[in-house]
């Protein structure tokens, strides 16, 4: 219970910080928007390719990965299809299907591994899973469907290539794949500027929560409440049902794939929709909303399963 308590603690102090920062106006008006295009631009690219330039690329073929990959499409392809059902839009909709299963797998996942699971490395799938495929997948529907059908096929065909996180992800995927280790000089200063993506994210997302409704008044509230009910409940049941009805896993393979599927939804989520200023408020109160709820849940599922 301590790493699911203190995982939740620091991302709650960092934001409170940000959230006073919006209330103060001490970085102006455009305070936060400013650390949203730092960490998608700069600081998250360069955190992406370090952490996939130093990772083992054979935990992306694990079967407990397939079971997360299949519980992460159920609740998006879910929540998908109401969009379409709802007319939502391609903006507003692609934003919902990546709150409803795209977890927080770094800055939360990483300590509750570490102390709920007893070993951080079992989040490296996960991660690797979202920042190589479904990371640059959803931005890439978001690219495209800015631009609408203009441009020529050749442009369209090099979208994922324009966008700062797929670059990012691609160029340390190519020198994992090369199996071989950049120098300090050259690593070291991309790492550092990397360590700024989390908290001008968390920063960033706090300053968002000044002066904004309640996650369930807003305008946005059925969405909101769709893609938290997906990600905080069905993500971990379908997870749930997945490995142990299909894939017999037990014990503590059981318990780390629930887990996995029961975090909260990331904040970078919110970088991205504030990036393409569509669905900001979405993203910001299932985020917000997803995390609350997410503490009764994986203290739920560790007492159960652990």
């Amino acid at each position: 219970m301590t790493g699911v308590l203190s995982g939740f603690a620091v991302i709650a102090v960092v934001i409170g910080v940000g959230y006073v920062l919006g209330r103060r106006g001490t970085l102006g008006p455009q305070g936060g928007e400013v650390l949203t295009r730092l960490a998608f631009h700069v600081a998250g690219p360069a955190l992406l390719f370090t952490t996939l330039a130093r990772a083992d690329l054979s935990v992306l073929f694990s079967g407990r990965l397939l079971v997360t990959a299949l519980s992460t499409a159920v609740v998006s392809g879910i929540f998908v299809t109401v969009g379409v059902l709802r007319h939502w839009g391609v903006g507003r909709t692609t934003i919902g299907a990546l709150c409803s299963g795209y977890v927080n797998s770094g800055n939360l996942g990483i300590p509750i591994a570490a102390y709920v699971l007893g070993d951080a490395s079992l989040v490296a799938p996960v991660l690797l899973f979202q920042v190589v495929l479904v990371a640059p997948a959803a931005l890439t529907v978001l690219d495209l469907s800015g631009t609408g059908g203009k441009g020529s096929v050749w442009r369209r065909l090099l979208t994922p290539l324009r966008n700062p996180i797929a670059v990012g992800s691609l160029c340390g995927v190519v020198v994992s794949a090369a199996g071989r280790q950049l120098p300090g000089p050259v690593m070291n200063p991309v790492a550092l500027i990397g360590d700024m993506s989390v908290p001008a994210a968390l920063l960033a997302f706090g300053m968002s929560l000044h002066g904004n409704p309640a996650p369930w008044r807003g305008r946005d509230r059925e969405p909101v409440l769709l893609s938290v009910a997906l990600k905080s409940l069905g993500q971990p049941l379908v997870a749930w049902v997945l490995a142990r009805g299909v894939f017999g896993l037990h014990g503590a393979s059981l318990l780390d794939v629930v887990v996995t599927a029961a975090l909260p939804g990331a904040q970078n989520l919110f970088t991205y929709a504030s990036r393409y200023r569509v669905a900001e408020a979405l993203a910001r109160e299932s985020v917000l909303l997803s995390t609350v709820v997410s503490v009764p849940v994986l203290v739920g599922v560790a007492a159960v399963l652990g």
